[in-house]
């Protein structure tokens, strides 16, 4: 008996302890840690980030082409139409105009705009829309004019391509930067030289272009159906 009661005394407290050391923990009670986030360790905008896009003014546009045209390689933009394609070739000695084509071209401005006023056996003009996208992107590359740069020996022959005046109160015949047009006339409409700034000539596509003048207009030259400038693209 004396035996028994020793070996009792011995084997309770080993088989409490193991029981203790196995028990899993209860977890369900405990709370979640609390986890600190310092202030600059959060993703910060970086300060290219913050700066607005760059946008075209009246005051800063000359400057602007001035600077950008003496970048320029390229010389030629393709205008794919409904009716087909339509390659210009810029004049080297129109900066401000060459620069400013391209630049809208690369932009991606002409996509989607029209052809919105066809003269017959006059002329055809392109590069407005009656669309919201059309109206988003002038206003996201700025309102601006280009002074006229009518010297340079230019003539309005068929085929070259000119840029319209404001139609704002424009004593000094500044340019519409977004548009542009292109005489159809055979041999040409020499009334305009002097007046508006020839900048380019079109070298490919002069069929698209006749057939485009040849579509039915409603009042004030407008086609009956619109007649989209589908992509525009420096090819060269």
């Amino acid at each position: 008996m004396r035996l028994r009661s020793i070996l009792l005394k011995a084997i309770v407290p080993l088989f409490f302890f193991a029981s203790c050391k196995d028990a899993p923990k209860d977890t369900t009670t405990a709370a979640p840690k609390k986890v600190t986030v310092k202030k600059d360790s959060l993703p910060q905008k970086s300060e290219k980030e913050a700066e607005p896009e760059f946008v075209l003014t009246e005051d800063n546009a000359i400057d602007f082409f001035f600077n950008y045209s003496k970048t320029l390689t390229e010389n030629t933009v393709r205008i794919t139409t409904d009716f087909g394609q339509i390659t210009i070739e810029l004049f080297d000695n129109v900066p401000y105009h060459k620069a400013n084509f391209i630049y809208l071209t690369k932009k991606g401005y002409f996509k989607n705009t029209y052809f919105h006023r066809v003269v017959k056996d006059f002329i055809i003009q392109g590069g407005n829309a009656d669309n919201a996208e059309t109206g988003k992107k002038r206003s996201d590359i700025g309102r601006y004019l280009l002074p006229p740069d009518t010297d340079k020996g230019h003539r309005h022959h068929r085929g070259t391509v000119s840029m319209p005046s404001s139609a704002i109160d424009n004593p000094h015949m500044l340019a519409s930067p977004y548009e542009f047009f292109i005489v159809v006339t055979s041999p040409g409409s020499y009334h305009l030289d002097g007046e508006y700034t020839a900048f380019g000539k079109v070298v490919e596509g002069m069929d698209v272009v006749d057939e485009i003048n040849a579509q039915p207009v409603d009042e004030g030259d407008w086609p009956s159906r619109n007649i989209y400038i589908t992509d525009a693209e420096v090819i060269r």
